[in-house]
């Protein structure tokens, strides 16, 4: 079991998304621990949304209710990692498949952009060092493809707060088993646009997420 903020951590340089192995300690800021939250929307049962510019991931955890003249949700927030620049995709997705220790293969349009990339062309299997850590919702458009965007744990927490990815949202690991285990195939995702302006978010402090991690 891990404690609530001290992680040995799997990984490489923190711009390097590989599957080279080493071993680092790394305590995360208690900003970025889970916890309840309302947000001041009408937002679906069990749906995700991220916020680019927060780095927040929200989870809704209640139907939506009325709260004076105003709907509001609650939902736990996860912080994150999201993709760099234009690599972020925003738009509305569906968690079409949840993988434990996936495997990970860097798209055509990575190995153009970096050539380094091509080493890893036939796949990496699963395991600590893989890039997508320990486990992963893979997003599906409105067509039910595979879109190659993901939400999923990671081997270098302390890339955790920043827009570092190639498009995908990473938690650390313990974090992401906990949205794994929430989380049903078909809950809708949306990754928000960049320069939204989101205020009125107010932490729930009278009840704390359970950070307990089985491995």
């Amino acid at each position: 079991m891990l404690t609530r903020r001290h992680f040995i951590a799997t990984g490489a340089a923190a711009t390097a998304a590989t599957p080279a192995l080493a071993h680092y300690s790394y305590e995360i800021p208690e900003d970025y621990l889970p916890k309840f939250v309302t947000l001041p929307f009408d937002l679906p049962l069990g749906s995700i949304h991220v916020e680019p510019d927060l780095f927040k991931l929200y989870l809704t955890t209640s139907p939506a209710r009325k709260k004076g003249d105003q709907m509001v949700t609650r939902a736990i927030q996860y912080t994150v990692g999201v993709g760099r620049g234009s690599l972020y995709h925003t738009g509305m997705y569906t968690v079409g498949e949840k993988r434990e220790w996936p495997d990970w293969r860097p798209t055509k349009e990575m190995m153009r952009r970096n050539p380094n990339y091509l080493q890893y062309a036939n796949g990496v299997p699963g395991g600590p060092g893989n890039p997508l850590g320990i486990m992963a919702l893979y997003l599906f458009n409105a067509e039910g493809k595979d879109t190659a965007l993901r939400i999923h744990g990671t081997p270098q927490p302390w890339t955790i707060g920043q827009a570092v990815s190639n498009g995908c949202a990473r938690l650390v690991n313990d974090h992401a088993i906990r949205l794994f285990n929430q989380v049903q195939v078909g809950a809708s995702v949306t990754l928000h646009r960049k320069g939204r302006v989101v205020a009125g978010v107010q932490s729930d402090l009278t009840e704390t997420p359970d950070y307990s991690v089985h491995y």
